[in-house]
């Protein structure tokens, strides 16, 4: 071996080990972080008597001065289910009657909507847009029913942000816990 494949062998392996110490400190972080916060919401919920439910529930926790801020934010994932087959089908022939002579771009849009990207999975903001147009064509509606009808909970993830700002009328500024987006 060449010393200079030998220097970045060793590199490699040492930035690695940090990473991986890094990595559980972070780890360790978030899950210290969330039995912290849920501890206080359980004093909260006693103190006020009300009853625990689930993990939904959005919060921002802040300093008294208002310089510092934790916000706990929960995001449900969603799937779609076979009602989407049917949505797509009575979207087409809504477009077949509507774009007529019209440009292939309108079609381009709503089959970008249930286009399959990567991983096989749909294009999620592209339904959501169209749940947004509204119409007085009761098939559209029925497509839309569909979409609503489709979509299926099958969890919900946990985020924690962290926030500061050097006074309370300043900027916020989130701080990065993230090593990819720093």
């Amino acid at each position: 071996m060449k010393p200079v494949d030998l220097l970045v062998d060793e590199l490699v392996r040492s930035i690695i080990q940090r990473a991986q110490v890094m990595s559980d400190a972070l780890a360790q972080f978030r899950v210290d972080t969330f039995e912290q916060i849920r501890s206080l919401q359980e004093l909260l919920d006693q103190q006020y008597g009300a009853t625990v439910g689930g993990k939904k529930g959005n919060m921002t926790l802040s300093t008294f001065d208002g310089c510092q801020q934790v916000k706990v934010q929960v995001a449900d994932l969603f799937d779609f289910g076979p009602e989407l087959l049917s949505a797509k089908a009575i979207i087409d022939e809504c477009l077949k009657e509507w774009a007529g002579g019209s440009p292939a771009e309108l079609r381009a849009i709503v089959n970008s909507a249930f286009s399959v990207e990567k991983e096989g999975q749909i294009n999620r903001a592209g339904l959501l847009m169209l749940l947004r147009v509204h119409s007085d064509d009761p098939r559209w509606n029925r497509a839309m029913d569909a979409i609503r009808d489709s979509m299926r909970t099958i969890g919900s993830r946990e985020y924690m942000r962290c926030y500061r700002r050097p006074a309370h009328d300043g900027k916020w500024q989130g701080i990065t816990l993230d090593v990819a987006s720093a």
